[in-house]
């Protein structure tokens, strides 16, 4: 039977308050038993890197009409163009007082930045390349730090040399790769842990981080409260059931992407258009990570709306409040 309020179905419910009106006895704490559980509150928050059209300032009247109250913030917008996935740019410009400048409309706003993305390249072969990459990394902690920001996000990263023929055994699975992420993690986790700050790794079933227990094992090696896990769904369905992801990972994340992917194809898509069953994502979200916001991907200016009522319905038809 479906028991709709706390140790008690809907039959003993009513059962209880009948007893009452008819002046019978009913158990001590029964009808305590029968109220409602407060229904879970998660946060709800959009990553920016869809909206490439838009200034910061525009950008954020934009989503606070939508009544969001929390951004995952890539310097992608036409007044902060610093972006580039899997690479490095020169952020030399961003003087303390330009971050500042960023921050504020999203602040003004109503808006908490949650997090910075920066998803450079960790798993480059060549040493100096890794670590030019870390220490751009570190510049993106500071400036992190420059608007009030302490969280960043990343995946391990892809490399692929187009003059070499493919490898038997792919770059991300190679004896030697595992122990040099696992050093690379533990330089993030020192840089991090001076800022003040925090890394979240993302998987990707087709990168070093292939499943939800390859990044739980990569994370227990890496052993620090500074490093941690975004959960991206949509990125292991083709590997992972939900419920092995959260099973995997639960004490471990701190953010969650709300994506979607069609089973069998490798091009992500917005919440809604793929075959992740979003209630059963958001029911375990709530209640393996309730404290790890939901944050919308892969959707800009024409589709945002559209993704954020997905997810949105998802939370009421699974008694999720939007916090």
């Amino acid at each position: 039977m479906k028991k709709t309020l706390v140790g008690f179905s809907r039959r003993e419910f009513i059962a209880a308050q009948g007893a009452v009106l008819c002046g019978l006895a009913v158990p001590a704490g029964s009808l305590l038993a029968a109220e409602e559980t407060p229904s879970p509150k998660m946060k709800i928050g959009i990553a920016t890197l869809g909206f490439s059209e838009h200034t910061n300032a525009s950008l954020a009247k934009e989503l606070s009409g939508a009544g969001i109250k929390l951004i995952q913030l890539f310097l992608a917008q036409t007044d902060s163009k610093f972006w580039k996935y899997n690479d490095r740019s020169d952020v030399s410009s961003l003087t303390p007082a330009r971050c500042r400048e960023i921050a504020a409309p999203y602040r003004d706003a109503g808006i908490a930045i949650h997090s910075l993305g920066v998803y450079t390249n960790l798993i480059h072969p060549d040493a100096a390349e890794r670590n030019a990459n870390l220490a751009y990394f570190e510049a993106m902690m500071e400036i992190g730090g420059n608007m009030g920001v302490k969280t960043f996000i990343t995946e391990a990263g892809h490399f692929h040399d187009a003059k070499s023929p493919a490898p038997p055994v792919p770059l991300e699975f190679q004896d030697a790769v595992w122990p040099r992420m696992i050093a690379t993690g533990k330089q993030l986790a020192a840089m991090a842990e001076k800022h003040g700050a925090k890394v979240l790794f993302e998987p990707f079933y087709r990168g070093f981080l292939a499943s939800a227990k390859r990044l739980r094992l990569f994370l227990e090696e890496v052993n620090s409260p500074h490093v941690r896990a975004l959960l991206d769904p949509a990125n292991l369905i083709e590997v992972n059931d939900l419920p092995e992801m959260f099973g995997q990972l639960a004490p471990l994340i701190d953010c969650m992407h709300a994506k979607d992917r069609k089973l069998h194809t490798d091009v992500g898509v917005a919440a809604g258009k793929g075959d992740l069953d979003y209630k059963q994502f958001v029911t375990l979200a709530a209640r393996h990570a309730p404290n790890a916001p939901l944050v919308l991907e892969y959707v800009g200016t024409k589709d945002y709306k559209q993704a954020l009522e997905h997810l949105r319905t998802a939370m009421r038809d699974a008694n999720i409040v939007e916090a």
